[in-house]
């Protein structure tokens, strides 16, 4: 089954590639800049950029943002929050906040693949108070205590 996904392609994004699976077993589809001006971002900075994207995702979906392997391990740019979360009743154009690790200043130009959009089924939760919780073997231990003797 294919998710069929209304799109909106705003004016300063006409021209650009709309997303799509480069391969059979891709599980992200790469998200193009819309800006009409390079963007600068100096390293340690982060900045909004525009895809030019609005989506109608259906109720119960969501699309979460982010980063390029090659964009990260080349120059040091990832997303900011990854995962960003586009909620299925957000229709506001989608915007890539990306952040530079780098050494040196990155450049964006329209229509550099500035991350990758995936689709995810989700499911709604609903949390109960309790006054205690079952026991488990792990316990209380977290940031980095599993496997430490």
């Amino acid at each position: 089954m294919v998710l069929k996904i209304k799109l909106k392609q705003l004016d300063h994004a006409k021209g650009l590639n709309i997303p799509k699976y480069e391969t059979p077993g891709s599980a992200g589809m790469d998200l193009y800049a819309a800006n009409k001006k390079d963007i600068t971002i100096n390293k340690n900075e982060y900045k909004l950029i525009p895809t030019g994207l609005i989506i109608a995702l259906p109720k119960n979906y969501e699309a979460q943002i982010r980063p390029r392997s090659g964009l990260a391990l080349k120059y040091g740019v990832t997303v900011l929050n990854t995962p960003g979360t586009i909620d299925s009743d957000y229709r506001g154009e989608i915007g890539v906040i990306l952040i530079n690790h780098g050494k040196k200043k990155f450049v964006i130009k329209r229509g550099t693949r500035i991350a990758q959009i995936v689709i995810l089924k989700n499911y709604k939760a609903s949390m109960k108070k309790e006054k205690a919780l079952n026991k488990t073997k792990r316990g209380s231990g977290g940031f980095g205590s599993t496997g430490v003797k």
